[in-house]
């Protein structure tokens, strides 16, 4: 599972691309450009530095495309069983706290927007619940049981 990625991932990815190939591209010529006109290259930081800059772009553009190359579209888990792409509110039983995430490849995971890895240890303690289970996960500050309230 190393390649899955969701359709909204993949999209994301395209996105982010397009993005790199265009606009932020342009950019970096025209900062280069500037910086040339500054004159003699050897000691002209500004112009290291744009150079440097387009470096990074041209290869976070090669490590995107070669993402987008291998992806594998992974359908949404559908019903009521959690999988890869579910969405799942769950409740801490402990504290009555909630959260939302959905289960998504490790490449798309960001748990600030309540993306979760599928090789995370709350998605393997969820993989496979339903609603109305209670699952067990082991963290470092020890054990916290997730009660599954709703999957989509």
């Amino acid at each position: 599972m190393e390649n899955a990625i969701t359709a909204e991932g993949l999209e994301a990815l395209r996105a982010e691309l397009a993005e790199l190939e265009g606009p932020a591209r342009q950019e970096i010529a025209r900062q280069i450009k500037t910086a040339r006109e500054f004159g003699d290259l050897k000691e002209n930081a500004e112009y290291h530095a744009a150079k440097e800059a387009q470096a990074h772009l041209e290869t976070r553009i090669l490590k995107l495309r070669e993402r987008i190359a291998k992806a594998e579209v992974v359908e949404a888990a559908s019903g009521d069983v959690v999988g890869f792409g579910s969405t799942v509110e769950v409740e801490d039983e402990e504290t009555g706290r909630r959260a939302t995430y959905r289960i998504v490849s490790s490449n798309e995971a960001d748990a600030g927007k309540g993306l979760l890895s599928a090789e995370s240890p709350v998605a393997a303690a969820l993989g496979g619940r339903r609603a109305g289970e209670v699952a067990t996960v082991q963290t470092p500050r020890g054990e916290r049981r997730l009660r599954l309230v709703a999957v989509s």
